[in-house]
């Protein structure tokens, strides 16, 4: 087959770099009989390498060519491609616990992570390389610019490290921007558990709306002076100056105020 050209609406940017593959490799530890998914597998830096101690690997993938590339190149036996788009694909039709990983597109990072986290409870752990600056976000703590509404709903329900800083010349073609490796470990009941988790994602949302207004302001309708002195919070502070935990309390104030 011809080269691969990279296509720019599939966000695609090849990891060709040996260090970094090996670290993320290192770090996802495959053993043999563990089922793991990789999204984009791409030109395959890290899927051949995975091969090389799993029995078995699960991959999602849009491209056609790709698709047709790696089924020349691997036997169905070893290999199970999932054609499609990974914001669409039902990670939990693949039976067992789960470990994901991926080079995630960057142009849909924020919309596959949480689309990735709603299947956390079936899933060992995650890794994936993203844009260095949603992993700053990811990671980030209250009262810093980088803190909001995909720190608090990821936060919630992961355990999250940056675990490698990757440069743009690790890839073909470079992306402008630098890169990262996040381990993401599912950590039901960290920050609290919400009884609604949508009335969660609701609050975290209108919070961070408009992220220069009080949360006065941005809760108004939905969370009374009342509920701020019951809950222990300042009205007049801004989204991000408060921790996971509180907005879980607030969801759970709401959710029983409306209940009871």
């Amino acid at each position: 087959m011809s080269q691969h050209i990279p296509r720019k609406r599939f966000g695609q940017n090849f990891l060709q770099d040996n260090h970094v593959i090996e670290s993320i490799v290192a770090a996802v530890n495959p053993q043999p009989d563990d089922t793991v998914i990789e999204i984009g597998p791409g030109l395959g830096a890290i899927t051949f390498p995975l091969l090389r101690t799993l029995r078995h690997l699960h991959v999602v993938e849009i491209d056609r060519d790709i698709i047709a590339r790696l089924k020349e190149k691997v036997a169905p036996e070893r290999l199970t491609i999932h054609e499609g788009d990974a914001l669409a694909y039902d990670f939990a039709s693949v039976p067992g616990d789960l470990k994901i990983v991926g080079n995630l597109p960057y142009n849909i990072s924020t919309p596959l992570l949480f689309h990735l986290a709603s299947f956390g409870a079936r899933v060992k752990d995650m890794h994936f390389m993203l844009q260095k600056e949603v992993i700053d976000r990811m990671v980030a703590e209250p009262s810093t610019p980088d803190y909001g509404r995909l720190t608090v709903m990821l936060q919630y329900r992961f355990e999250m490290e940056n675990i490698l800083a990757v440069p743009p010349e690790a890839f073909w073609p470079p992306p402008k921007v630098d890169s990262a490796v996040v381990r993401m470990i599912p950590a039901p009941g960290r920050c609290g558990i919400a009884r609604d988790e949508a009335l969660l994602e609701d609050l975290v949302t209108r919070a961070f709306s408009q992220r220069r207004k009080t949360l006065r302001n941005t809760l108004k309708g939905v969370l009374d002076d009342e509920g701020f002195t019951a809950l222990g919070i300042d009205p007049g502070a801004r989204a991000e100056s408060l921790p996971v935990e509180c907005y879980v309390a607030m969801t759970n104030y709401l959710f029983n105020k409306k209940n009871n």
